[in-house]
C-alpha cells in the first residue's frame, strides 16, 4: 500500500513573489511573428504564426544549416559561370576563383549573397532543384508543416514560402550548430579578399543578440529572424512583413526575458524524501530524484510536485532501486515525471527481524492508517 502526498514547491512560490507582474505582449508592426524559447521549443507569443508568407533571404538560414550538415567549412569550391550574376544581393563571385565553404557561408549570411547561395547549392547537391529537394526534406524532418522551398536564396517564387512558426523551429535547430552560430553572429570579417559586414543591425543595437538573418524583397517586405541569449535562456524571434522590424525584435525579446525565466524545480541526486525502514540497521531510507528539472516559467504559472512514496519499506534496501516517483504539473497539466531512487543500502538488522505474522500485522495496521 502506498500513500500519495502533494508538495507545493516552496522555493518556487517564494520566487513568484519576487517576479514582477506579467507584462502585456507589446504591439508590433509585423503582419506575422513568433517568439520562441529555443531550449523547450515553447512559443511564448505569436500572431498569425501559421500564415504562409514570403520569407526572402531568411531562407538562407536553411541553406547555411543544410550546407553545414553536408560539407566541411574548409572544403574548396570552384566558382562556375552559373554561380555568378545572380539577381539581388551579392558577394560578387568571379568565375574561375576558388574559395572555401566557410568563406561562402560568411558571404551568404553577412552580405546575403545570392551568388554564394547558388554556389553552395551546386557544391552540396549539384544544382538548385536538387538542393531545394534537400531543403524540403529537412523541413519535413523538423516538422515545418507549412513551408515549401524552391531555391537557396529566397528570391520570390510561387512555391517558396514559410511561416513565422516554422522559421522559429528551423532557427532553433540551426543555432545548435556551433559553426552556424559563429557565422550568423559575426559582425564583420574578411573572406576571400572581401570585407564583409553583417546586415543584421541587432548585433550592434541589442546587447544579447546572437544573429541570425535579415531578408527583404518588395513583395515580401522586411523579414527578420533573431536569436538572443540572456542568463542561459535563448529566445528566437521571427517577424515577417514588419516595417519596423528592429524595434519589433527589441520589444519582443525584452518582453520575453522579463516574463519568462528558468527555475530549478528538482535537483538530480538531491534528497527528496525519507521512508521508514522496518528491521533495518538504519530506521530511514533516503529517496532522491533520478533526474533534475528546470522549467521555463511565467509569473502566473503554478507548479505542483506530487510524490508517490511508500508508507514504509522492509530491509534490506538496495541503493539505486526505485522507491517511488515524482510528478510535476504546471497549471494543472503534467509536465514531467521521474523516478525516486534509494540513495544508499539499508541492510537487515538480524537482531530486530519481524516474524512472518508480525510483518502481516504491520502491513494490515498501515493499510488502515
Amino acid at each position: 500500500m502506498r500513500r500519495i502526498f502533494t508538495i507545493f514547491f516552496c522555493a518556487y512560490m517564494i520566487l513568484m513573489l519576487l517576479v514582477p507582474t506579467a507584462l502585456a505582449v507589446p504591439g508590433v508592426s509585423a503582419q506575422s511573428f513568433v517568439l520562441l524559447d529555443a531550449g523547450t521549443r515553447t512559443v511564448l507569443a505569436e500572431h498569425n504564426a501559421d500564415t504562409q508568407m514570403l520569407i526572402a533571404s531568411t531562407t538562407k538560414i536553411m541553406t547555411a544549416a543544410l550546407v553545414l550538415e553536408h560539407a566541411n567549412m574548409d572544403d574548396v569550391v570552384e566558382i562556375l559561370p552559373e554561380h555568378t550574376g545572380i539577381e539581388g544581393s551579392s558577394m560578387y563571385l568571379r568565375t574561375g576563383e576558388s574559395m572555401t565553404v566557410g568563406d561562402l557561408l560568411y558571404g551568404l549570411m553577412l552580405s546575403s549573397g545570392n551568388d554564394a547561395a547558388v554556389a553552395l547549392a551546386y557544391h552540396v547537391a549539384g544544382g538548385i532543384e536538387e538542393f531545394a529537394a534537400l531543403m524540403n526534406e529537412k523541413a519535413a524532418a523538423l516538422g515545418m508543416t507549412n513551408s515549401s522551398f524552391q531555391n537557396p536564396h529566397g528570391l520570390d517564387g510561387d512555391a517558396h514560402y514559410s511561416t513565422a512558426r516554422d522559421m522559429a523551429i528551423l532557427t532553433a535547430w540551426a543555432m545548435e550548430s556551433e559553426d552556424f552560430a559563429q557565422v550568423a553572429g559575426t559582425r564583420s570579417t574578411q573572406a576571400a579578399g572581401r570585407s564583409l559586414t553583417n546586415h543584421n543591425k541587432l548585433l550592434w543595437r541589442y546587447p544579447d543578440a546572437e544573429g541570425v538573418k535579415t531578408g527583404f524583397t518588395k513583395a515580401a517586405g522586411r523579414s527578420l529572424v533573431s536569436s538572443a541569449q540572456r542568463d542561459g535562456t535563448r529566445l528566437i524571434c521571427v517577424t515577417l512583413s514588419a516595417p519596423n522590424d528592429w524595434n519589433d525584435h527589441r520589444a519582443l525579446l525584452d518582453w520575453g526575458f522579463a516574463n519568462y525565466k528558468y527555475h530549478e524545480i528538482l535537483v538530480q541526486g538531491a534528497e527528496f524524501a525519507q521512508v521508514p525502514v522496518i528491521s533495518g540497521v538504519e530506521n530511514r531510507a533516503v529517496l532522491t530524484a533520478e533526474q533534475g528539472l528546470a522549467l521555463l516559467l511565467h509569473p502566473d504559472d503554478t507548479v505542483t510536485i506530487t510524490a508517490h512514496v511508500p508508507h514504509h519499506v522492509f530491509a534490506g534496501v538496495a541503493a539505486g532501486k526505485p522507491g517511488g516517483k515524482i510528478v510535476v504539473e504546471v497549471n494543472g497539466e503534467q509536465a514531467f515525471e521521474t523516478r525516486l531512487l534509494y540513495s544508499e543500502d539499508v541492510a537487515l538488522d538480524e537482531t530486530n527481524q519481524l516474524g512472518f505474522w508480525e510483518e502481516i500485522q504491520w502491513n494490515w495496521n498501515m493499510l488502515w492508517k
